[in-house]
């Protein structure tokens, strides 16, 4: 049995890793800065990974076989220039060592498809240039090129998942559905662009799925998380306002198309679907009535 330690256990991805981890036998263990919430069979930690010190303790005490590493600054709207990459990044690669040095063989890690040069329409991990545009990107690519060098050396197996865009339960405020989803069900106008940019989005539970595939496989190097269907944000918005019932609220065009953005993002998904063996549980219509159904639950909640 694989003792499997989750960084970022309470965060959007993290939390859902959980279950599926639980399912392959694995001894799961999730930490987070207060003791995440999880499932029965889980074991949860509170240790803030920002303190060296009680991050290498942490992993001296639960000596993990494997590492899921998602944590990081995420604050919807601010991580892309936040300072807190810079302390993530170097709380990172000390979490590396750590691991390695308590006799830790596999980690996965999250990374972004903010590393790659976006003026390519199709981004591959073999191909595309790497140039990211933001503190977010330049750390995180910083993050796997030291595993990558690092990781022979410290007897390490290591993945690296490129994931792209993402929705389902439990998303924070501030992201394109989670907001359209809670104005909608308020009985809010809400206020989009033309939305014709084009995107690949998957539901957060099969994001989770792809790195716990990858924790169990042997795959090294970056893989793209992603769906491999490419659909005009308008229509994403579309089909939010169908299953909420309540399109007549939705102003396409009322907010200005962020700048320089690019007009589409494509994902090259062979190695995750070859490699890993990974295909999506969730259709996107499926997904968002999924994660409106959430939200309704969160709605009606006391």
């Amino acid at each position: 049995m694989s003792r499997v330690l989750v960084t970022g256990a309470s965060g959007f991805i993290g939390r859902h890793s959980l279950p599926f981890l639980l399912e392959r036998g694995h001894d799961v263990h999730a930490v987070a800065r207060h003791t995440p919430p999880a499932p029965p069979g889980v074991t949860g930690h509170a240790c803030d990974l920002l303190d060296e010190a009680a991050g290498r303790a942490l992993i001296e005490r639960i000596r993990p076989t494997h590492l899921l590493h998602f944590a990081w600054y995420a604050v919807p709207g601010k991580f892309w220039t936040a300072p807190e990459n810079r302390t993530w990044l170097a709380a990172s690669r000390q979490l590396v060592r750590s691991f390695a040095a308590a006799g830790g063989r596999r980690i996965v890690a999250a990374g972004t498809c903010a590393e790659y040069d976006w003026s390519h329409a199709m981004l591959c991990e073999a191909d595309t240039p790497l140039a990211p545009a933001t503190d977010y990107g330049v750390c995180k690519d910083a993050l796997r090129s030291s595993l990558a060098a690092d990781a022979p050396a410290l007897g390490l197996s290591w993945a690296w998942g490129r994931i792209f865009f993402l929705y389902g339960p439990h998303e924070a405020p501030g992201r394109l559905v989670s907001d359209v989803v809670a104005g909608l069900l308020a009985g809010r106008r809400v206020a989009v662009s033309a939305g014709l940019q084009e995107r690949d989005f998957m539901h957060v539970a099969d994001v989770a799925r792809a790195f716990v595939d990858a924790l169990d496989g042997d795959v090294v190097g970056p893989f793209n998380v992603a769906s491999g269907e490419v659909v005009p944000v308008r229509r994403v918005v579309e089909q939010l306002g169908a299953a909420t019932g309540r399109s007549e609220l939705i102003d396409f065009g009322a907010r200005p198309s962020p700048p320089n953005d690019p007009p589409r993002m494509a994902a090259d998904v062979r190695r995750l679907r070859q490699e890993i063996g990974f295909v999506p549980r969730f259709e996107l219509a499926d997904g968002l009535r999924d994660t409106v159904a959430w939200w309704r639950g969160q709605v009606a909640a006391p």
